[in-house]
């Protein structure tokens, strides 16, 4: 069984033990702190009854450490220092100012997450709480502080803004990309076209070559887009990248671009925040994400 343990002096005695050493004098540490003498007295001597062994030795001039007191101090003045940099550490996290950022996945996975220390890490800190999920957060409502939406904005009892203009281009595994070299339009209409519960953006590229499109069987349609571009990896059929947004996936992925044409996507990023927002903090962010998106637009 465990024995219980000594009760510790109080804190405030051991730190008198360092304003004492750190003076050299009870009277110079009663003065300093705006104790008696005789309180100082007091304190020292609770501490050296619990140790066991004097801390100071007494003279004319003053004190000084024993060499008992020396070490003693040492550890004392090393947990001190300990307890401040966790208090440090707990009080700049309590006080960073925290914004609730709602996105879909596909843009947190492409856009966000690499991004995402530059947008805390500016003066001030601000920490950012990222929700991924495919249905639009109730801004209004006070869900999140700000999301960010895919569409033509406009939407109603929020403000919007646009954030994240696109262009379009149709992209393909290199093995159907060898078979659809030099192939036409109509030809490369031929083979499963790739998207996710959108197809504005397919629409737009085929409308800009004069074709008309329909839902067609042989089509592929998935929720993310992410999954899109690592079906059309797979051989499944033909996406449409949507740069900048999927820029550094293309960089990093086998996709071969089929075509030099590009299209705007009708439909671009919006940053949507409840109606007269003024919070700094939320400002702060939206300032962040716009200089963030014109570097890649840039870029």
């Amino acid at each position: 069984m465990n024995a219980e343990p000594r009760a510790r002096p109080p804190l405030a005695n051991l730190e008198t033990v360092c304003l004492v050493a750190r003076h050299g004098s009870f009277t110079a540490a009663a003065e300093a702190s705006g104790l008696t003498h005789g309180a100082i007295s007091r304190r020292v001597g609770a501490v050296e009854n619990w140790l066991g062994c004097a801390l100071f030795e007494r003279h004319g001039r003053g004190v000084s450490l024993t060499c008992d007191g020396q070490r003693f101090l040492g550890r004392i003045e090393h947990a001190f220092d300990v307890i401040d940099a966790a208090a440090d550490q707990w009080h700049q996290a309590r006080k960073a100012p925290a914004v609730r950022l709602s996105v879909v996945p596909s843009f947190a996975k492409l856009w966000l997450l690499e991004r995402l220390q530059s947008l805390e890490g500016g003066n001030p800190f601000i920490d950012i709480q990222v929700t991924t999920e495919h249905r639009n957060a109730d801004v209004g409502a006070g869900e999140v502080d700000i999301a960010v939406r895919y569409g033509r904005g406009g939407w109603a009892s929020v403000e919007s803004e646009p954030l994240m203009r696109e262009t379009l281009y149709p992209v393909a595994s290199p093995e159907m990309a060898l078979r659809l070299k030099g192939a036409s339009v109509s030809e490369m209409l031929t083979m499963p076209l790739l998207h996710d519960s959108d197809l504005t953006g397919w629409r737009a590229w085929c409308g800009a070559h004069g074709v008309s499109l329909r839902p067609r069987a042989r089509d592929r349609r998935f929720e993310d887009y992410t999954v899109v571009l690592a079906a059309a990896e797979a051989g499944l059929g033909i996406a449409l990248v949507r740069a900048p947004l999927a820029s550094e996936w293309m960089a990093r992925s086998r996709l071969v671009r089929l075509s030099d044409a590009e299209v705007v996507c009708p439909l671009q990023y919006h940053v949507v925040t409840a109606k007269r927002e003024k919070r700094p903090e939320v400002l702060e962010v939206i300032a962040r994400l716009h200089a963030l998106a014109r570097e890649d637009a840039r870029t």
